[in-house]
């Protein structure tokens, strides 16, 4: 018996058979879904000098003179009489690494077919790379100033502070005083004034200090690092002049310190990586080729000041595009030639777990 039903033939179709969708038109929603800009911070947290030409920058490190009481009659230029300041010198170089460069290849005929503009979008994520590349190098570079002897004979050194004992070593190794726990939120406080008491001693200026944490430890400055929010024990809180919010997620200042989160803090021992990071001459660590790759298991952050880490620039960031006629495709570059370095030690301190 008939149902009345029919068979209609379906446009969406191929070949009347498979998907019923298949074969109608895909609308451009108009935009382009990307991947996230991360947060580059440390840029600006360092001192940057830029060279015409050249491989290498040289920065003077000068030590401290002395002074002493007069006796009447003495003569101040003879060396025996010790009144004449034996002020220590030394120097930083920091040489360009290789050029540095992040690189695709658009066809030609997918170009043509392509229905928006994706040139702008390669050369924006090309950039991106390697600004990445920049924040994390300078981040191994102030763990690395923080680990380093001192600049001068008879100088100061940053060092690492382990965050649960807060308790400071000398920063002579890289698991120095560690014990692999998982600091709170009231630890990480009182190791920011422990830290602020270090570079006071130091003679580190206030104006300037900063510090960098993993986003794990910088929201235990704000919830305390409990399972639920720990008032008590958090930097925001308002009875005892905490400065910040819960509600924006945000704690600008601890100990006089301005606070900064950031992806870009490593977390594993690189230690054997001996290639593609940084000059043998920029080798920060020491360990034989390294360059600013080192065992970074127990890190959770720097406290530091602008004055740790360099940055010699030979060429800035840029990208540039070329279309090959032999290859019917554009290639697109993005580069910058640069190198980085330790260069005040007692500027910065490593905060370990």
């Amino acid at each position: 018996m008939a149902n009345g039903d029919t068979s209609p033939s379906r446009v969406g179709q191929v070949n009347s058979a498979g998907d019923v969708d298949a074969l109608f038109l895909k609308k451009f929603s108009g935009e382009i879904l990307q991947t996230f800009e991360e947060s580059n911070i440390f840029k600006p947290l360092h001192t940057v000098r830029t060279i015409e030409n050249g491989k290498s920058a040289q920065f003077p490190v000068t030590g401290v003179a002395s002074a002493d009481y007069h006796t009447p009659g003495e003569n101040i230029a003879d060396g025996g009489n010790s009144y004449l300041s034996d002020i220590k010198k030394a120097e930083k170089v920091i040489t360009i690494d290789k050029m540095l460069l992040a690189s695709t290849f658009l066809a030609n005929i997918d170009d043509v077919k392509n229905h928006y503009d994706i040139r702008s979008v390669y050369a924006n994520e090309l950039g991106k790379a390697l600004a990445k590349r920049f924040d994390e190098a300078i981040a191994k570079v102030f763990i690395a100033s923080a680990r380093s002897a001192a600049a001068v004979t008879g100088g100061k050194v940053g060092g690492i502070l382990d965050v649960s004992a807060n308790a400071m070593g000398d920063g002579a190794d890289s698991t120095d005083d560690a014990d692999n726990t998982d600091p709170t939120g009231a630890e990480l406080v009182a190791a920011l004034f422990t830290a602020a008491q270090k570079l006071d001693e130091n003679d580190v200026p206030s104006d300037g200090r900063f510090c960098v944490l993993r986003p794990q430890e910088y929201y235990k400055l704000i919830t305390g690092g409990a399972g639920a929010l720990a008032i008590s024990t958090s930097a925001v809180n308002k009875d005892v002049g905490g400065v910040g919010s819960i509600a924006s997620g945000s704690i600008p200042q601890v100990a006089g310190i301005t606070i900064y989160k950031s992806n870009h803090i490593p977390s594993t021992d690189l230690s054997a990586v001996v290639t593609g990071d940084g000059a043998s001459n920029n080798d920060v660590f020491g360990a034989n080729g390294a360059g600013y790759n080192g065992n970074f298991v127990n890190t959770l952050g720097v406290v530091a000041h602008s004055a740790a880490v360099g940055t010699v620039k030979l060429l800035d960031l840029a990208t540039e595009s070329e279309y090959q006629i032999e290859r019917q495709g554009t290639l697109f570059v993005a580069k910058y030639a640069m190198g980085h370095g330790v260069l005040r030690p007692e500027c910065a301190i490593e905060l370990q777990k």
